[in-house]
């Protein structure tokens, strides 16, 4: 498949071949008309079915023991949201995390999702009728359960949103049918941020500026990187011309984030810096390449790591603006969003097996063929094993996975992200300059549509 070409179920031979499953591909009479983009996002709906049951096949053996030993590791099991109902104090809910005070519980998580991991957690029946020794781990059950659905959900939303915006719309499998999210899904709340960051790109898109920027705004206050997404849409609005329509949509992001990291900071001042302070003072962690020496005998200083880390946010950056300003024909809002991303994963202090879904719908917006999807899948899994195995080890180091296997599959999985980069770049750069009569390629463009270049970046 060239760069730049869309990968449907008629274009694109892995589709193809997958879709035997269900009858194969339409016929050549069929293939005439195109489906309402509601009734292809009804399907794939039903097919998301698949990587749900199987993200909570896979967390079944924890399930029956209530996330407690090893032996979640062993099973590969493990999730972040068990834990965090039992350690991270939210199990006071709403009322205890917004009450501050000494000794008021913190999440570590950024300010959104700390209010609904608390909100959640108010939700738990309260099981007192049960023995003591029974009742935690009813309770974190409970709260999984009902994590488990909210997840859905916010999946079924992006699944939609994505298939109401990208063409064909059934590029919209790359979420609702992605290995990625079957292993990922139910780990941790990282999809309540990707929900609402797709969100935002698609009112931009819709040209509801102050939509977008209210989107946008609760996104970064869910996950950090949403930043990113707004930076790539200014440096394409600073090529397009159009910084005045862009100005409306990060004051509105400014403001939301403002004013939830405020208001929950007046409330529950620890609460709100914990994630932040967290970050900063924190060391490598899984999937870093800066953690590769610890595992080797030589680790970098904390203060080195962090500046790493903050020269990969820096890098993001100037390869986004390269690739936003300099190529012949401006590239889609998804396609630099996906690079500063990437760009800002490999880099970062950690890179856990549940950031990997801030990329999901990114690769769906852009359309990649799904070899490339598979490919970087792959690594994912492989990865995904191994981290659960290497902590394991920490136990039983003649069972686990050691240093050296790890940092060979976390550098697999590493390039593979960089892969998705490269492919990225080469259909972004192989898309022919832009004629009068020639269709808007970006469905995310909102304002930027068909507009001509103001600003562009030539290197000789």
């Amino acid at each position: 498949m060239k760069p730049g070409v869309s990968a449907t179920p008629g274009s694109d031979p892995v589709a193809t071949a997958a879709s035997e499953v269900i009858g194969g591909p339409r016929g050549r009479y069929a293939a005439q008309r195109s489906l309402p983009w509601v009734v292809v996002a009804a399907l794939l709906s039903a097919l998301a079915a698949v990587p749900v049951g199987l993200g909570i096949l896979i967390r079944v053996p924890c399930i029956r023991s209530g996330w407690v030993g090893t032996e979640q590791f062993w099973n590969a099991c493990y999730a972040d949201l068990p834990g965090t109902y039992r350690d991270a104090g939210v199990r006071g809910g709403l009322a205890a995390y917004l009450q501050g005070g000494a000794g008021a519980p913190t999440t570590g998580q950024p300010p959104l999702t700390g209010l609904v991991l608390t909100t959640v957690a108010s939700l738990v029946p309260d099981q007192s009728q049960l023995p003591q020794a029974l009742r935690d781990p009813a309770r974190v059950k409970w709260f999984f359960a009902l994590w488990a659905v909210l997840l859905t959900v916010a999946l079924l939303v992006t699944i939609w949103l994505v298939a109401a915006s990208v063409r064909p719309s059934f590029a919209a499998a790359h979420v609702a049918l992605s290995p990625v999210v079957a292993l990922t899904l139910f780990l941790s709340a990282d999809l309540l941020g990707v929900a609402l960051a797709t969100a935002g790109m698609v009112a931009w898109g819709r040209r509801r500026l102050v939509l977008a920027g209210v989107l946008l705004g609760l996104a970064t206050s869910a996950r950090s990187y949403p930043v990113l997404i707004v930076v790539a849409i200014g440096l394409l609005a600073l090529r397009a011309g159009r910084l005045p329509e862009f100005g409306r949509t990060i004051g509105c992001a400014a403001l939301v984030f403002g004013a939830v990291l405020s208001g929950l900071f007046v409330l529950n001042p620890a609460a709100a810096r914990s994630a932040y302070q967290g970050w900063a003072s924190a060391g490598p962690g899984y999937g870093s390449p800066w953690l590769l020496p610890q595992l080797g005998g030589h680790p970098l200083p904390d203060g080195v790591v962090t500046g790493l880390a903050v020269a990969g946010w820096v890098l993001a950056v100037l390869v986004g603006s390269v690739l936003a300003l300099a190529v012949r024909r401006r590239p889609t809002v998804a396609e630099v969003s996906l690079v500063m991303v990437a760009v800002v994963l490999v880099t970062g202090k950690s890179f856990p097996v549940q950031s990997s879904l801030w990329l999901v719908p990114l690769v769906a917006l852009c359309a990649l063929p799904w070899r490339d999807h598979l490919l970087w899948a792959g690594a994912e899994a492989l990865n995904f094993v191994a981290v659960w195995l290497v902590i394991a080890a920490t136990t039983v180091p003649d069972r686990g996975l050691p240093n050296s296997w790890y940092s060979f599959f976390a550098m697999v999985r590493l390039t593979a992200v960089g892969w998705l980069v490269v492919a990225v770049w080469l259909r972004a750069r192989a898309r022919l300059p832009r004629r009068e009569d020639a269709a808007e390629p970006d469905e995310l463009a909102g304002v930027l549509a068909r507009e001509p270049d103001r600003l562009q970046v030539r290197f000789s």
